[in-house]
């Protein structure tokens, strides 16, 4: 169900750019005004001058300035192509929470048309739109897209292993959180064939990625329907992913931490009076205590979460089955989420944001860490923050199977893939 390829990679060239920490970036979502300044300095040939930013141009003949630029640096050398098609085993090296990581995975072509995928976020329009012209400027994929499949055997991450044997990496980065991301090309035949056939009878998932591969896919029909065909596999019908698998280790995600302002009318009193309905609360003492509080709670698999309001830290446990507090005809799997439960019991019972408000984001602004949150309510900025545990990745397969969205914000899996490692120019007949 997951029909993948090898293909010739394009990538830096290393004698013309020695240091790949200086030109590779977050992916371009995750890259704002100052991440962008901050690129912009390291080298003149910097990786967002291609991908740009999470704001899309005002301009719209940037993006055929940023397509001239890809020819120019192919043409120059700066950017070369791989002689022969591999798959390129992506190791990264990372530290969370004070332990060590390592998350394996593989980069390859998946085919858009043959295989099944399955998603569990809905998508905006401005992105899409946004990816879509910059498909259209440059025929190629400068980025890939996060995959996640099952397989306990581990046949892939055991063939690509074994054909790399020890030897030293052909790409080495580091990212903007002192992260490693390592590549090795592998292009021995028995081993291509050996990870095709382990991912072929296997559904893959979405981690992240959702906006480009709906509109690799609109591109994708936009190709069909002008009458061009695809030039093999490295073309409009597939699209370069890397694929995780989740029997690994190594495969973290972050909660998402909410910070609540705006509220016309918000009383802490309240608020804690109308959420033990469905919540045993408690007041803890401090960061440390509350911290330890959601880890017990994860460990004992409760829902649990805490709340920062006034200075004070509070635990709220829930005390009914998820089922009961969560309305609507959702999936089991979906009612389960730590995300759903806060959304729905809390935000939408207790303090009236509702999925409407939540999609505007008038009300709340999510952070990226608990110590995030609590700076923004210290220095004024938010009534109420709600620090809570990560979803688990089971249960992002689980509610993606179910065939739900889930709610907003419920993954971020760490560490983001690196842009400006390896990308895909489409070969393409055009009538």
């Amino acid at each position: 169900m997951a029909k993948i390829y090898p293909f010739r990679g394009i990538r830096y060239n290393p004698s013309l750019v020695p240091d790949l920490s200086a030109v590779v970036t977050q992916p371009y979502d995750r890259i704002g005004p100052k991440e962008e300044a901050e690129y912009l300095r390291r080298s003149p040939y910097n990786f967002v001058r291609l991908i740009g930013t999470k704001t899309p141009p005002k301009d719209e003949a940037e993006y055929a300035k940023r397509a001239e630029l890809f020819r120019e640096w192919l043409s120059q050398g700066i950017l070369v192509r791989d002689g022969e098609p591999a798959f390129y085993l992506y190791r990264v090296r990372f530290a969370h929470e004070g332990g060590s990581y390592e998350r394996l995975g593989f980069v390859a072509l998946l085919d858009l048309r043959e295989s099944l995928v399955k998603k569990h976020e809905r998508t905006l329009r401005g992105p899409k739109e946004d990816r879509l012209k910059l498909f259209r400027a440059t025929e190629a994929h400068l980025e890939h897209i996060f995959l996640l499949y099952r397989d306990p055997a581990r046949r892939a991450t055991q063939a690509l292993l074994a054909a790399v044997g020890g030897r030293a990496p052909d790409m080495r980065a580091q990212d903007d959180f002192g992260n490693v991301h390592e590549m090795w090309r592998v292009s021995d035949p028995p081993a291509l064939r050996e990870v095709q056939d382990a991912l072929a009878p296997l559904p893959v998932y979405i981690a992240d990625g959702h906006h480009r591969f709906e509109t690799a896919g609109i591109f994708m029909e936009e190709c069909f329907g002008r009458g061009w065909k695809p030039l093999g596999s490295e073309s409009f019908t597939s699209i370069p992913v890397t694929l995780v698998n989740v029997a690994e280790p190594g495969c973290v995600i972050r909660p998402t931490p909410r910070v609540v302002h705006g509220l016309p009318r918000f009383s802490l009193p309240d608020f804690l009076r109308q959420v033990q309905e469905d919540f045993l609360v408690e007041e803890l003492r401090d960061f440390p205590e509350a911290r330890a509080y959601l880890g017990q709670g994860l460990g004992r698999r409760e829902k649990v979460f805490v709340a920062y309001s006034g200075g004070k830290f509070f635990g709220l446990r829930l005390k009914k089955n998820p089922e009961e507090v969560v309305p609507g005809a959702h999936a089991p799997a979906w009612k389960r989420l730590d995300v759903a439960i806060l959304h729905k019991a809390i935000l939408e019972k207790v303090l009236g944001i509702d999925e409407e408000t939540l999609a505007r984001g008038t009300n709340v602004e999510y952070t990226h860490t608990a110590e995030e949150a609590v700076a923004l309510m210290d220095e004024g900025k938010g009534q109420i923050a709600f620090l809570l545990n990560p979803t688990q990745v089971e249960d992002v397969l689980a509610v993606a199977d179910a065939g739900e969205p889930m709610p907003q914000k419920s993954t971020d899996f760490y560490p983001k893939l690196l842009s400006g490692l390896v990308a895909m120019k489409m070969e393409i007949l055009k009538a």
